[in-house]
């Protein structure tokens, strides 16, 4: 499905494929060949999508745009199913598998893996080639990588990054009811989406 978002539509070359249970809403731009299989939605909030060259998304994989923090997408990228890329930045040849969760702004260098439920944190930077191994976090500029366990470590790096500010726009004291009425304003945007006929 494709649809129109803050009056942008999504540009699909023909080389491209969507498949009929994804979403393409707003600013999205696909590379040629690029595909986005059964579930996926790729949603330019108040930013922009740019999938690059001979990429796939995956099935039930979310890739989101934010004004601050567009979402790009390289070439030749993999993002596995129910992967949670929102606001990062992906260079080329990168392996996203199963689960794994980029916040915004945070930055995947070439040809790292980002395996199955790993996590690259906001504001962090994984460098080229880098292996996040499953369920590991990265965090920090550039990424230090943590297992699971070590949440007192990680939490030391991570408190530093503004999770609050980058992701919500609010200071860390803000209440749970702040941050909703918040999102729930941001996201009334979509009250206003126009479906677009197959061919856009």
């Amino acid at each position: 499905m494709l649809l129109e978002h803050r009056g942008r539509r999504p540009v699909v070359p023909s080389s491209a494929y969507v498949a009929p249970s994804a979403v393409l809403c707003g600013a999205v731009v696909l590379g040629e060949g690029s595909r986005v299989l059964h579930g996926a939605v790729l949603t330019a909030e108040d930013g922009e999508v740019h999938l690059g060259e001979n990429s796939v998304v995956m099935e039930n994989a979310l890739v989101r745009g934010r004004a601050d923090h567009p979402a790009m997408i390289g070439s030749a990228v993999m993002i596995g199913p129910h992967a949670h890329v929102n606001g990062a930045t992906v260079e080329a040849e990168v392996f996203i598998a199963t689960g794994a969760s980029l916040f915004p702004g945070s930055h995947a260098g070439s040809r790292a893996e980002l395996r199955i439920n790993s996590v690259l944190q906001v504001n962090s930077r994984l460098l080229p080639g880098t292996v996040l191994p499953i369920g590991w976090v990265a965090v920090g500029d550039p990424a230090q990588l943590f297992s699971p366990d070590r949440h007192e470590d990680l939490w030391k790096i991570q408190q530093t990054l503004d999770f609050p500010g980058t992701v919500y726009g609010v200071g860390r004291d803000a209440t749970m009811r702040e941050i909703m009425v918040g999102q729930s304003e941001y996201y009334g945007a979509h009250r206003g989406d126009r479906e677009l006929p197959a061919g856009g």
